[in-house]
């Protein structure tokens, strides 16, 4: 029976809250008509280093058509650019543009706001266990069953 109420408890948990999740931290980005990964790969290119399309793949996982996909979307905005290597016209590095990078900061400014705005609701000891049980999920139970597909 206990298990049966666990299971109903995150149902309720599920219902209530944590299908919203994505929707709350991509609440930012939606000012500026772009999802939460689209800015996730504007921040990686923001970084510093030099990225390409295929190396943003790489660091995020997924499929190279995914990526163009989205910065399909970045570079109709004018916020990416691709620049041809010097030594290998073959090879494209993404880059910000002035306004890539002015909505970069905004979005990361508003999202820092809002993250902090939930940390000084549940308090700091609360987020970081809440953030490590994520994590906890994240390594062994999510990546675990994307394996066994």
């Amino acid at each position: 029976m206990a298990e049966r109420d666990m299971l109903d408890d995150y149902i309720d948990v599920y219902l209530s809250g944590f299908k919203y999740i994505s929707e709350l931290v991509s609440v930012p980005t939606m000012t500026y008509h772009l999802s939460f990964e689209q800015f996730l790969i504007m921040r990686d290119v923001e970084s510093g280093q030099r990225l390409s399309l295929s190396e943003v793949a790489k660091h995020r996982g997924v499929t190279r058509a995914a990526i163009s996909r989205q910065l399909k979307t970045l570079l109709e905005e004018g916020y990416i650019v691709q620049t041809p290597d010097p030594k290998d016209r073959r090879r494209q590095y993404l880059d910000l543009t002035p306004q890539g990078r002015k909505v970069t900061m905004a979005i990361n400014e508003a999202i820092s706001q809002r993250f902090y705005g939930w940390v000084k609701i549940i308090g700091e000891k609360d987020t970081k266990e809440l953030l490590r049980i994520m994590r906890r999920v994240s390594e062994e139970v999510i990546q675990n069953d994307r394996a066994a597909k």
